[in-house]
């Protein structure tokens, strides 16, 4: 059985986990140049990740969240004999936070728009398109539409997916 200890000391760790599992499901973020192949968009990535790291340097700032106050509980036995706990204050959670991440951010952006590139976020293709889909990698970006999905492949690599839309009686 898990004690309210071990269930804190493992919330972290469950939270991360979780947030991974959603992460897998959700839409694929990239940059496409319709035309341009892949390894190119990525070198460029790089670049401009580079160059915006240079312009926007981490800036660490240790913050503390608020302290909080856990108010009095009581307790009772079996035998119905109760005991209340006083209330105690517990200190806010100590973090770190990279204060210049949102400017650096949108000086890569600004950084792949000047190349051409726009910002996209497809959905992840359902599982009946990506069986049915060709097994590969895109290699060149195409052009996109609101009928695109990705599939994500074991490897890391992705592949962009034009459905067709059905058909109307």
């Amino acid at each position: 059985m898990m004690t309210a200890r071990m269930m804190t000391r493992f919330a972290p760790a469950a939270l991360l986990l979780s947030l991974l599992a959603l992460a897998a499901c959700g839409p694929v973020r990239f940059y496409n140049k319709p035309g341009t192949s892949v390894a190119q968009m990525e070198r460029d990535q790089t670049e401009c990740e580079v160059e915006s790291l240079r312009d926007a340097p981490v800036a660490t700032r240790i913050r503390r969240e608020p302290p909080y106050f856990v108010p009095p509980r009581q307790y009772c036995n079996a035998e119905g004999r109760c005991v209340i706990r006083g209330g105690y204050w517990r200190e806010g959670a100590v973090y770190t936070e990279d204060v210049n991440a949102p400017l650096r951010a949108r000086l890569r952006d600004m950084c792949m728009m000047k190349r051409g590139y726009t910002p996209v976020s497809l959905p992840r293709c359902p599982a009946s398109v990506a069986a049915a889909a060709p097994q590969g990698a895109t290699r060149i970006l195409p052009q996109v539409t609101q009928n695109s999905c990705v599939i994500r492949h074991r490897d890391g690599s992705w592949q962009i997916v034009n459905v067709s839309p059905a058909p109307q009686p």
